[in-house]
């Protein structure tokens, strides 16, 4: 069935991710500067199609990823809490990271590619690792609370092991920082294509998947007697929750509140079905990535702030927001 609403809100969002990114190109070291002006300058040039361009776009891709993977989360454990780090991906990633700075011995955010490949593939490999401890912890996926409580004790216990690693090893302190905080400054083409083509295969599934979702809203014992498999579901759903989480991290680093608030701000524009909350869940998560990437290059310029801070600073709020508003509201009823 058609959705007027959601289909004139999706318009907007690409709309606003296509001016989001012409903003992109143009913020520099010193603030706004004239993109036509490059057209004359090779250098300058050079700036924004492999510098400002591939961040600006890798910005959009990788919140586009943590948008789906929050719906998809807070789908699954009918929680409006949930985030894609809920599984352990975030502490298996950074424990990833940790242990790749050791075997390597540079930053993460190294120039050589054969370093930056092997930090980005140990956040990769320690975030899907994470996900892959919690399901065997929970021993499956039949148990949605076993499985919630699975994933907090694999969290504290992989970022428990990344502590003591740095504790061993504080010279790699301010790299692990940069990973903490989130950063988008080290995003070219290639990370990119690798975030756009999982971006499409992530969708689909979660598209193809949807009407689990909305089952599952009606209640487990409904959703079995409409004759869904549920366990298959829920394994094919945290399969696309631990690909996107751990694609986008792997890039990005641990950029916070994106696949919470996104859904979140969806919801309360819009009341629709699983299928079309992912797709808005996803281009919202774009949109909001790609703004604070903007606004981290251009608040302190020349310097820059860790796009994962603002994030945290502007999804939080939000919540924070939303939370006295709708306690005002039960206060009045």
């Amino acid at each position: 069935m058609m959705n007027p609403r959601a289909n004139a809100i999706a318009r907007m969002l690409l709309l606003l991710a296509i001016t989001f990114a012409g903003v992109g190109a143009g913020v520099g070291s010193t603030g706004f500067e004239n993109v036509l002006q490059a057209a004359s300058d090779p250098v300058a040039w050079q700036i924004v199609c492999d510098i400002r361009l591939p961040r600006t776009l890798g910005a959009w891709v990788a919140g586009a990823l943590l948008g789906l993977a929050g719906a998809v989360a807070q789908g699954l454990f009918r929680n409006p809490l949930a985030d894609p780090y809920l599984l352990g991906s975030a502490s298996g990633a950074s424990l990833g990271v940790a242990l790749s700075l050791v075997l390597f011995g540079v930053s993460p955010f190294a120039t050589q590619w054969l370093l930056r490949l092997g930090v980005t593939f140990g956040a990769f490999a320690g975030a899907i690792a994470g996900v892959l401890l919690t399901l065997l912890l929970a021993k499956g996926v039949q148990h949605t609370l076993r499985l919630l409580l699975a994933g907090v004790i694999v969290g504290v216990v992989l970022g428990a092991a990344k502590e003591l690693i740095m504790l061993a090893r504080p010279d790699f302190l301010q790299s692990m920082q940069s990973f903490m905080l989130g950063s988008t400054g080290y995003v070219g083409w290639s990370a990119c294509s690798i975030m756009l083509a999982t971006w499409l295969v992530c969708m689909t599934a979660a598209w193809a998947l949807s009407p689990a979702l909305d089952g599952l809203v009606l209640g487990e014992a409904t959703a079995a007697s409409l004759g869904l498999p549920l366990t298959q579901l829920r394994r094919a759903l945290v399969a696309v929750l631990a690909l996107a989480t751990g694609t986008a991290v792997a890039q990005t680093g641990l950029v916070a509140f994106v696949g919470l608030a996104a859904p979140h701000l969806v919801r309360s524009v819009v009341r629709t079905s699983h299928a079309r909350l992912i797709l808005l869940s996803s281009l919202m998560g774009g949109v909001l990535l790609m703004a604070a990437d903007i606004l981290s290059r251009w608040v302190v310029a020349p310097q820059e702030l860790p796009v994962g801070v603002l994030t945290a600073l502007l999804g939080g709020g939000y919540l924070l927001w939303l939370m006295h508003r709708q306690g005002v509201v039960r206060g009045a009823l």
